[in-house]
């Protein structure tokens, strides 16, 4: 079951069927019981002839006064390639220690206006040398703190910026179109299987310049104690969205360039594409 945020309403799709329901997606996301609900809309609507017309024309990333959080350093690949572009800072202990710490690296990222659906274009920081894509499984999240389902994240990032001192880690994260979202919302009851695979592809005029895939289990997080922590003394009053890290990293050699398609495919989820700026 998926659902998603279209300025013409919220669809809610079923295998091959979408219906569209007109409700307003901080009150339809905000529910403990939102699968069920979104079985009961399919159950008793009428799907519609025109889903594909208005995912190409109308799809809204998946989030309106919802928050958008990540998490840092939380698979064995992320904390080499951190430890490498901060070297020179000095910085590279910090993220040893939070890769085994109890405490998760969490930092916020972005509300609605700063991030953009899939098919819209991200930003790469004009005073920034180095520019990567993370992608990231990301958790859909209610008020009460229960995982409702998942989507995918694009964590557009400053690595020159980053590496430069890990203090300026809210400058290489956080500007204007610095997350993709999207494309939908995957709605499920059970827990993701272990070998969900990630896989980013990066097209530059037309031809691919950057390939990887991971696994989800190969985070060494548990999704529920990463809500646990983001939830301990902040509250979401419309439920939140929670970017769980990154296991791809591209090389040093490899930094973005305007034009450059950006496509994020995680298993039972779909596809995101951005375009960089």
């Amino acid at each position: 079951m998926k659902i998603y945020n279209t300025s013409k309403g919220i669809l809610v799709q079923s295998d091959k069927s979408f219906y569209l329901v007109n409700e307003n997606w901080d009150d339809f996301f905000n529910n403990d019981n939102l699968y069920d609900k979104a079985q009961d809309i399919v159950k008793k609507g009428t799907p519609i002839n025109n889903a594909q017309d208005i995912l190409a024309n109308d799809l809204l990333v998946p989030m309106n006064s919802q928050e958008l959080w990540a998490s840092g350093v939380t698979y064995y690949n992320s904390k080499l390639g951190r430890q490498e572009e901060s070297k020179g800072a000095g910085g590279g202990d910090y993220y040893e220690r939070v890769y085994s710490a109890d405490r998760p690296e969490l930092f916020f990222k972005a509300t609605v206006n700063r991030a953009v659906p899939s098919g819209g274009k991200v930003n790469i920081r004009k005073d920034s040398t180095w520019d990567v894509p993370e992608p990231e499984l990301t958790l859909a999240i209610t008020s009460s703190g229960k995982i409702i389902g998942y989507t995918i994240g694009n964590d557009m990032s400053s690595r020159s910026i980053e590496g430069e001192n890990p203090l300026y880690l809210p400058q290489a994260k956080t500007f204007d179109a610095c997350a993709g979202l999207g494309p939908c919302v995957f709605l499920t009851k059970e827990a993701l299987p272990t070998d969900t695979k990630i896989a980013m592809k990066i097209l530059r005029k037309g031809e691919v310049v950057f390939e990887d895939s991971i696994e989800i289990n190969k985070i060494i997080r548990k999704f529920e104690d990463l809500v646990s922590y983001l939830y301990k003394e902040c509250s979401f009053a419309h439920g939140s969205f929670l970017m769980t890290g990154t296991g791809i990293v591209p090389t040093t050699a490899f930094t973005l360039q305007s034009a450059d398609e950006i496509q994020i495919t995680i298993d039972h989820i779909g596809t995101l594409i951005n375009y960089v700026r």
